[in-house]
């Protein structure tokens, strides 16, 4: 039951679970070395017990720990046994469970998930959506910021595409494109972040725009900000290189 899970994503719902298992918050950003807290409603108690994981973007998920609310303390994975006095969870009801990390650091910006068993529902284990914990720091670095002009091949038909690479410390930071100064979301899609042998991050989002408006020299622009901090890069076709 708490093996390694090659692919949490695809566990994350069951369409004929009977027990739903609700995080709250979605998004949680808190400064380093304050105290990261996020709920874990289970619904029903059938006596078992709730598992807490750690997926960072691009990686394996990490079982961090299990509890239940008869027990004194919790029991840890492997790997975060030497870490344990810094987590901890509490329950204020027999289906409300809160997990703790007691004084966060930049290491801990991943995101979170909680999980239990559901005879009803052939025998399945039942995830909560995921908590997306961003641990902030006044020492944090800017993104980098790189946009690139559409494929030459591409301009050839009514569609172009954009495409914005940022590289950070941290796998969360929030990717907006702008043009003419207002946001542009319809076109949008951002990838997840995925780790760098350097320990960086580098998230990749792509923008769609018309041909006709590239060829007309529109200004597109791709911010990313990071905590309190943000970069961004623009383009536009008269300034790049034929």
């Amino acid at each position: 039951m708490f093996g390694t899970l090659c692919l949490l994503v695809s566990a994350l719902t069951y369409g004929d679970a009977a027990k739903v298992v609700t995080q709250t918050p979605a998004v949680l950003t808190v400064p380093e070395g304050q105290q990261v807290l996020f709920d874990c409603n289970i619904q029903r108690d059938d006596n078992y017990l709730v598992n807490f994981y750690k997926q960072i973007p691009g990686d394996a998920p990490e079982f961090i720990l299990y509890y239940y609310r008869t027990q004194s303390s919790p029991t840890f994975g492997a790997q975060f046994q030497s870490s344990s006095s810094r987590f901890d969870v509490k329950t204020s009801s027999p289906v409300n469970y809160q997990f703790i990390i007691k004084q966060a650091k930049s290491g801990d910006s991943a995101e979170y998930y909680c999980s239990t068993w559901d005879d009803t529902a052939q025998g399945l284990v039942v995830f909560g959506g995921g908590t997306k914990v961003f641990v902030t720091s006044a020492d944090l670095p800017a993104p980098v910021v790189t946009v690139f002009p559409p494929a030459s091949a591409e301009l050839q038909s009514e569609k172009a595409t954009l495409v914005c690479v940022a590289t950070q410390s941290s796998p969360y930071a929030d990717v907006t494109w702008l043009t003419r100064g207002l946001p542009v979301s319809g076109a949008v899609k951002t990838g997840p972040a995925m780790r760098q042998a350097d320990q960086t991050y580098t998230i990749s989002s792509y923008l769609t725009v018309e041909t006709s408006n590239w060829n007309a020299d529109a200004t597109y622009t791709c911010k990313v900000s990071l905590g309190s901090k943000s970069a961004e890069n623009t383009i536009r076709k008269s300034t790049c290189a034929t």
